[in-house]
């Protein structure tokens, strides 16, 4: 038996600036809330003395000030991942990439939405060539003790576990 890739039925009940919510009607289900998402890309920055550079700031559906990886939502229009993750990387640290590779990419909760995360890493310039984003805090951390967290179940923000996880098992960037 093949499994429907559309809805049956669907009807828009909400729409904001960055997602909308649908009320879908899928074969033998009860109606279904799915939240649609542009998607988003994120990276893993290394400078070039292995350390990590993360993103202090403050998430308002969580309430909390969280340390992640820099990213953003794919909302220019035209803009790629890997675009999208370059000038997040800029824009909320102020470093540029020497290289760039993808790492891979999740559904960030399929439950209920269709937000797909692009992951990738880079090798940075040493230093900035500008401030960081209003609101963020830029920290380094050491790489191998961030792979540590992740693999301890201490970094609580999915994107960056998962990156470093991956990273923490390729050969190292250039």
């Amino acid at each position: 038996m093949a499994e429907p890739t559309e809805p049956i039925g669907s009807r828009s009940v909400f729409e904001g600036s960055v997602i909308r919510l649908d009320i879908e009607e899928w074969p033998g289900q009860p109606p279904y809330e799915v939240v649609h998402h542009p998607g988003a890309a994120a990276i893993l920055p290394l400078l070039p003395s292995n350390e990590v550079l993360m993103v202090k700031q403050f998430r308002p559906a969580v309430r909390q000030i969280l340390t992640e990886i820099p990213a953003g939502q794919l909302d220019v229009a035209g803009e790629d991942a890997l675009t999208c993750a370059s000038r997040e990387l800029f824009e909320e640290t102020g470093y540029r990439h020497r290289a760039i590779e993808f790492l891979g990419g999740y559904f960030s909760s399929p439950g209920f939405t269709d937000e797909y995360v692009h992951l990738f890493w880079a090798r940075t310039e040493s230093e900035p060539e500008a401030g960081p984003e209003d609101g963020i805090e830029v920290v380094r951390m050491p790489f191998v003790g961030m792979v540590d967290a992740a693999r301890e179940g201490r970094v609580r923000d999915v994107k960056t576990a998962v990156a470093l996880l991956i990273a923490a098992e390729r050969p190292p960037l250039p």
